[in-house]
């Protein structure tokens, strides 16, 4: 039995890249091992919006702690290019190159929703006349990720991200 017919049916959750941006595993800039970007403490109970909330880098490995706050937030564009974070700047982890282009994600529940939707034959998206339908995850993903031609080296490639976590 195939990979791809694990899963038979995928239903867009309507989650856009914002709703993964609480926790975000990064490659550490001193140690090069995984790293962390998560939300900062609050300090006297100040509520911003989940993307400008403060930041921390912290690597469990190396000891490297970093702190962002109100600078500017940079979200990866460029399909032929490594993705970084959009806070320090600095190379993802769950990633991988494939000939069509890279396939990334800031963590593992995005990872996961990325690889769902690619192994599942049958696909219901939000319907058309939904305002928000165009801005999901899995509706802005690279026109080769969606075909089902590519399914195979896409959840090839999705297996070498997980693996090397494994490997930290």
């Amino acid at each position: 039995m195939s990979s791809s017919s694990k899963c038979h049916r995928f239903r867009d959750p309507r989650s856009t890249k914002y709703d993964f941006l609480a926790s975000v595993l990064v490659c550490c800039p001193g140690c090069e091992k995984v790293a962390h970007v998560g939300i900062a403490p609050h300090q006297s109970g100040l509520h911003d919006q989940v993307l400008f909330a403060p930041r921390r880098l912290v690597c469990r490995n190396c000891g490297v702690v970093k702190e962002w706050s109100r600078g500017g937030v940079v979200l990866h564009r460029d399909r032929h290019a490594p993705a970084t974070d959009p806070y320090f700047d600095v190379r993802l982890w769950l990633q991988a190159e494939t000939r069509h282009g890279w396939i990334w994600a800031y963590n593992l529940e995005h990872l996961d929703l990325i690889r769902r939707f690619v192994q599942a034959p049958l696909r219901e998206a939000i319907p058309w006349h939904d305002h928000g339908r165009k801005m999901t995850v899995v509706a802005r993903l690279p026109a080769w990720m969606q075909q089902a031609k590519n399914r195979d080296e896409v959840l090839r490639a999705i297996a070498r991200i997980h693996t090397s976590l494994l490997r930290t």
